[in-house]
This record gives structure tokens, sequence and C-alpha cells, in this order.
């Protein structure tokens, strides 16, 4: 199953570099969390992997197992398995959530689902994560409160089942009884053929998802790196006590 490589990235958006010399590997089978404060480049990050037109790489590689990532369009890199969970998922009225998985599975199929077959595997994701069963029905986020984006959000991964998922800021604005069910949702979906680049501000959330590393990100590098204790230490002292000197990646993603 692909391992997600990024080597040696440099981001720019109009004249300012946002992301600088960064080196990250997220292999398939683990959960690799990132952690950085506001404007540390995590979001940008995450948008420059799926395409989107603002971000200008200008020097470094991103690979998927085999694919060139910056050589391939978003959809491209939607069908090879990257798939991303949006900080702030926005409103589609018109579109019901149901009709738009459905179409995606189709896009990325050579045959059609069968609809009936299809309801109910979005029933029971929308059971797994106490979505009522009428917001399949309904608009794409259209009126939905902030959990219950979310939720909506890890209900598209479940459908998708992509390779490498990278979540950004799921837990934002979540109470504990939600935080709770996203992470029970996501756990389900740990496999030895998915990676996880779970992107947070907070301990709380690997709390419930147990990550095999984490990463803290600074000023648009990838300044420390280890295991879970990383996180639990960045909680009692705050980001003003992490090194701004890069740490030099080693193994699987994993800096010493």
């Amino acid at each position: 199953m692909p391992d997600l490589a990024i080597r040696q990235l440099q981001v720019r958006v109009d004249q300012s570099e946002l992301i600088h010399d960064l080196s990250l590997t997220v292999p398939a089978g683990q959960v690799h969390a990132l952690m950085g404060p506001n404007g540390s480049g995590k979001s940008t990050l995450a948008l420059t992997l799926m395409g989107h037109p603002r971000y200008r790489v200008t020097a470094g590689t991103i690979t998927l197992g085999d694919h060139d990532v910056l050589a391939m369009t978003p959809d491209q890199r939607a069908r090879a398995g990257l798939f991303l969970s949006f900080q702030y998922p926005q409103e589609v009225a018109g579109v019901s959530l149901g009709s738009f998985l459905r179409t995606t599975v189709n896009a990325r199929q050579t045959k059609t689902v069968n609809l009936a077959d299809f309801y109910q595997r979005l029933k029971a994701a929308a059971d797994k994560l106490k979505l009522p069963e009428s917001f399949i029905a309904r608009g794409i986020n259209e009126g939905f409160s902030g959990g219950e984006k979310k939720r909506a959000e890890i209900m598209q991964l479940m459908i998708l089942q992509p390779s490498m998922c990278i979540l950004d800021e799921t837990d934002s604005g979540l109470d504990i009884d939600a935080l709770k069910i996203v992470a029970d949702g996501i756990n389900l979906l740990r496999s030895p053929e998915r990676g996880f680049l779970v992107i947070t501000h907070y301990q709380r959330l690997l709390q419930f998802i147990k990550p095999d590393a984490v990463h803290v990100m600074v000023g648009g590098r990838i300044v420390k790196s280890g295991g879970p204790e990383v996180a639990v230490k960045l909680e009692q002292t705050g980001y003003e006590s992490v090194s701004l000197t890069p740490s030099l990646s080693r193994g699987k993603g994993l800096s010493r």
C-alpha cells in the first residue's frame, strides 16, 4: 500500500514562502499527527497536497506510492487515494450528501453501484456516526451544526475508503461527545492499507486516536518529531518550548 512521501518541499503564496524545505513521510498503516500553532503552515500543507491552485510549489517532491502527486490534478489525486477532511466544510445547497457520494463512488470504479446496496452503506455509516438518516437526503452540510459537518466529513471518508487521509483540524469546534464519535469513526477505518495525517492544535484528539508519530510544525518547518509523548509535553509546556531548529527526518518520517 502507498506511503505519502514529502521531500524538501517549498510552497509560496504570491510573494510569501509559507513552507520551507519540509520533509515528512506517512507510511501506509500508520497515523501521524501534525501539530503547531496558528499560522505555522499546517493547513497550507494540507491544501498543497490536494492541489489548491493558490499554493505554488517551488521546490521538492510529493509522492503517493508510485504516483507523482505534483504532476496530478486535484481530481486525479483523489482518484489515486488522497482524501482531505476540511477544517471548515462548506455548504453545497441543492446537492444531497447521498447523491454526491454515489456520484463520487461511481466515478472511481468501472461498475455502477447498486442503489439499494449503496443506501444501506450510507445508512450504516450514518448510524455509526450518530447522524440522522434524513441527512443523507439533505444538501451537503446545509443547515448542519459544526459537529454534524465534521461527522459528515468522516462519513464521506467511510464511504470513499481512501488510502491516505488528511484530516485538517477535524476536532475544531467539537464538544467532548462529538469528539468521541468522530474519533471512533476514524479508529474504525485504521488498517494496514490506510495512512492518516491528522492535523490538530491540541492533544485532546490524540487521547482517542493514538498516533504512531507526532510532528511539530512551526514557521513552515517540521521542528520536532517523535512518539505520542511529544503531544503530551506540548500540552504541558506550549509551543514556545519547541526549538525552531528543524529536525532531520529519519526512517519512517521520524526525527530525533
